[in-house]
């Protein structure tokens, strides 16, 4: 468990083992036996580790949370606050590029091929959705749900994933968070592809 979170951590950041290894004072063979599960780490070293990946140690012993998480409108509680009220969506951790857009899927901005799942994006890559009206089916290409307005879902975006709209035209807002900024993730690009209601 330790070595697979610390090798998603690193390859999230982009970073070498080589360069986690600077970074964390480790020899370059102690932390490529910890990746390679036949390590034995001390505190000290996790800590290091944790340090250098700008993260609570916790997060290389615990299991990785299910990163598919779904909420539904008619079952949240809203937090009442003077002069206001709020609902709270979802949050993570980590650094990286956050990409925000309220997308039409479907009516007049179905185009040929809506519907074919997207392209996995880099690794790390979460999609947050919250349905803003009409019905949607969303999420991993082999295991999407279906939405109605007020529902929001948090999915994987590194593995194919679909959008489609099950009534009429369907507006969402998305949020897509990229652990690191890579070739062909900015927003211009990614928004382009939405233009047809699909990405």
């Amino acid at each position: 468990m330790v070595a697979r979170n610390v090798r998603l951590l690193r390859e999230q950041r982009g970073l070498s083992s080589a360069e986690l290894a600077r970074q964390a004072g480790l020899a370059k063979q102690t932390l490529s036996n910890l990746e390679q599960g036949t390590g034995n780490p001390t505190v000290d070293t996790l800590f290091a580790i944790a340090a250098a990946l700008g993260v609570p140690v916790t997060r290389l012993v615990a299991e990785r949370e299910q990163v598919m998480t779904v909420q539904r409108g008619d079952e949240v509680v809203w937090q009442q606050h003077p002069g206001y009220a709020s609902r709270s969506l979802d949050h993570i951790y980590g650094s990286g590029v956050i990409e925000n857009y309220v997308v039409r899927i479907g009516g007049e901005s179905r185009a040929e091929g809506a519907g074919k799942p997207s392209e996995a994006h880099p690794v790390g890559t979460l999609e947050h959705l919250y349905v803003i009206s009409g019905r949607v089916r969303v999420g991993p290409a082999d295991t999407p749900v279906e939405l109605s307005a007020g529902d929001f879902v948090r999915y994987p975006g590194d593995r194919p994933h679909v959008y489609e709209s099950l009534d009429g035209e369907s507006v969402v807002h998305i949020v897509v968070s990229v652990p690191r900024v890579q070739p062909g993730t900015g927003g211009v690009h990614v928004a382009r592809s939405h233009g047809d209601g699909r990405r």
